[in-house]
């Protein structure tokens, strides 16, 4: 959608996202197109923060008239202090080594504002000409010097949607590694939506990227008339780039009371109360990385935060259920719930993590399984799935957990298939109602109780409890399980006939 300008000096949003894509673009070439955001996002930020500091300081020269003094400006109008020498326009005077002029005032800015800026420009080092010449920085800071990102000029949320789409096309030039930044709008919108967070909440990502399920929260209750301020927003990011493109975002979205910590959530979570322990939260929501075989497995059973619940530690090649105890453990016991994007194979596969399946199952907090379409994210093209956790479940899904198979709410896309709005508004519908809304819509759906899992030894995998005859597409968890089935039937016959040649003397 196109903002419309709201006086004469106003930019469109269309024209805003050309020149930041321009912007972009001035570095194609002597930059790889999957680091661009690593550079373009800290001059973005700089030059905002130093139109918007030239936009508040005339406000307090108007305001304060012969009172004016630099330390009641700072204190009553700055967000961001800039230090003498350190704001756009004296860097941008410097027309040989860019870079070193560059990285001297990002740094004084940073030590300027500890509290709230420290990390937040990333590690790029700026003077480096063999990563990016002297040519290709000066012509991108020409291409900001040319707008001015201040309320005069860029109206309501044009910048953080700016942002947003900058996103994006970062994420089509970086192809799989986009998974370790960016989850597509559509799907964290459909996550925020189910998950349904209220002005005053706790909210934490701890697996944030780019903070984009967080700023989604904000949108949330700003659309059901909340006051998006009384949130508390929370993430972890272990990428030192990736939480500095997290707390730019957040910032020009208007957020300015968040905490965004890097670390290894695994092996250093850094969100944690006043006396040393995991913080809880009414809402943890996260896309985390797929089937990490690095976490520290080895650990795990003695994690001081005991994370590992009823002491199952999952497999050492795969963190996917790793990610799900964290979550679960650092939900509040009244009002948490946990949405988190995961693989199909967590429904199914063998070994501890069949025993966390249970283990979720007979606690009862586990609320929902909803299988979405494939194709959807950067990272991957196999389905994925949405699991729902809630510490309190209502009474009517107590012993239950809904399946919804969604694979069919889609629309075709460009590069990849997309939910389009009617697709989340019809899939969270049937979440919170438990049927499907449209008589047909492309949703199937069961609520199955908790004994009807046990028989199946606690496989969760969707075509076990929903049967959708109609579609045209393969179940694929059925033909999953199906060749499960026959693996395990295989396995057993060679057991067999490996026992009867021993005992006819020969050696198998």
């Amino acid at each position: 959608m196109t903002l419309a300008p709201a006086n004469p000096d106003h930019l469109t949003q269309r024209e805003l996202e050309q020149a930041l894509w321009g912007a972009a673009n001035a570095l194609r070439g002597p930059v790889d197109p999957g680091d661009f955001k690593a550079y373009v996002f800290p001059v973005l930020f700089y030059k905002w923060i130093s139109d918007v500091y030239d936009f508040h300081h005339e406000q307090a020269l108007d305001d304060l008239g012969d009172e004016w003094s630099q330390e009641f400006e700072d204190e009553d109008y700055q967000t961001f202090v800039i230090p003498d020498g350190a704001h756009w326009d004296d860097t941008f005077e410097v027309t040989k080594n860019s870079g070193k002029a560059l990285n001297k005032a990002l740094v004084a800015i940073q030590e300027a504002n500890p509290g709230k800026l420290a990390g937040v420009f990333g590690d790029v080092n700026w003077s480096n000409q063999e990563r990016i010449p002297q040519s290709a920085l000066r012509a991108l800071m020409q291409v900001f010097d040319k707008l001015t990102l201040d309320p005069n000029h860029i109206s309501g949320d044009m910048l953080g949607s700016a942002y947003e789409y900058l996103l994006r096309e970062f994420a089509e030039a970086s192809g799989k590694k986009a998974g370790e930044f960016f989850t597509p709008r559509h799907v964290v919108h459909l996550l925020v939506k189910i998950l349904d967070p209220q002005a005053g909440d706790s909210v934490c990502d701890p697996a944030c990227g780019s903070a984009g399920m967080l700023v989604e929260t904000t949108e949330a209750v700003k659309l059901a008339d909340g006051n998006p301020r009384s949130l508390f927003l929370y993430g972890q990011e272990q990428n030192l780039t990736t939480a500095g493109i997290a707390r730019m975002n957040l910032y020009l979205h208007g957020v300015e009371d968040f905490e965004i910590k890097r670390g290894d959530t695994f092996r250093e979570p850094k969100l944690l109360d006043d006396a040393g322990r995991l913080r809880k939260f009414d809402v943890v929501i996260a896309n985390p990385p797929f089937s990490l075989d690095n976490w520290p497995a080895s650990t795990w059973a003695k994690d001081r935060y005991k994370r590992a619940l009823g002491g199952i530690v999952p497999p050492a090649k795969n963190g996917d259920w790793a990610w799900i105890q964290h979550m679960i453990s650092t939900m509040k016991e009244d009002t948490g719930r946990v949405g988190v994007v995961m693989p199909h194979g967590v429904l199914f596969r063998g070994g501890r993590e069949a025993e966390m399946r249970q283990w979720v199952i007979e606690h009862d907090k586990l609320e929902a399984v909803i299988g979405l379409p494939n194709n959807l994210f950067y990272s991957t093209t196999i389905p994925v799935c949405l699991l729902i956790f809630r510490a309190q479940k209502s009474v009517e899904r107590e012993k239950h957990v809904l399946f919804i198979d969604a694979r069919a709410r889609f629309k075709a896309s460009r590069n990849q298939n997309i939910l389009s709005d009617e697709d989340v508004d019809a899939i969270d519908a049937a979440y919170r109602r438990g049927e499907d809304i449209d008589g047909d819509g492309g949703l199937a759906l069961q609520l199955v109780h908790r004994d009807k899992i046990r028989e199946n030894d606690y496989d969760l995998s969707i075509g076990r409890y929903i049967q959708t005859e109609t579609r045209a597409e393969a179940d694929v968890d059925a033909a999953l399980a199906a060749l499960r089935d026959a693996q395990a039937a295989m396995d057993a016959a060679r057991e067999a006939l490996d026992l009867r040649l021993k005992e006819a003397g020969f050696d198998a």
